[in-house]
């Protein structure tokens, strides 16, 4: 492993957009294992419906409501980032204000990686584990990212993955090269 001595803002932030049934979930878990045997850094995965459940259960999936979340998200990223950790979040974070938010929250503290899973709807909506897509076209969940609730895609993300044109090893190869060139794997030296 490598050691930084030089000042050192913090850790780092590699946070997943896309519509639901993209991938983000399974790319952010490979991540992890991934970065279990590259770094002895503190890892936390922070996925969209765990967060949901466990963090944001009271809001709604109106903008406001979805705004809300990000932010939570974001905030618990950064404070992960500050100790030195690495988060991966994985929500649909569909609108760019709530991106930037989460930018701009981690970046305080240390890195930040927007992940574009640019998996086309359809796919998403052929793949539908859950059931969702056909109950939000039936019009049976309201707000629905991609149905009847808008998706904003990133101009200014990091990388991009289309999980229907890129296996999870390549997508996950990716985000480690980044996580390499950036220099945010080395580990850091305490202060002599």
């Amino acid at each position: 492993m490598l050691c930084r001595m030089e000042q050192h803002r913090g850790g780092s932030v590699v946070f997943f957009t896309g519509y639901s049934g993209s991938g983000k979930t399974t790319l952010a878990t490979a991540l992890l294992s991934a970065l279990e045997t590259k770094t002895t850094r503190v890892l936390t995965l922070l996925d969209g419906d765990e967060v949901r459940e466990h963090l944001s259960a009271e809001l709604g999936f109106d903008r406001a409501g979805r705004e809300a979340n990000i932010a939570r998200i974001g905030w618990v990223a950064a404070l992960c980032a500050r100790h030195g950790g690495i988060a991966v979040a994985a929500p649909i974070a569909p609108f760019a204000s709530g991106r930037a938010k989460a930018r701009e929250l981690a970046a305080a503290r240390g890195e930040f990686i927007l992940v574009w899973v640019s998996t086309p709807l359809e796919v998403c909506e052929a793949r539908d584990v859950k059931g969702l897509y056909a109950k939000a076209r039936a019009g049976l969940i309201p707000d629905f990212t991609g149905i009847s609730s808008p998706y904003e895609p990133p101009t200014d993300a990091d990388l991009e993955i289309d999980t229907s044109k890129t296996s999870v090893s390549a997508g996950v190869g990716a985000i480690i090269a980044e996580l390499e060139k950036r220099g945010l794997l080395e580990e850091i030296c305490p202060n002599a």
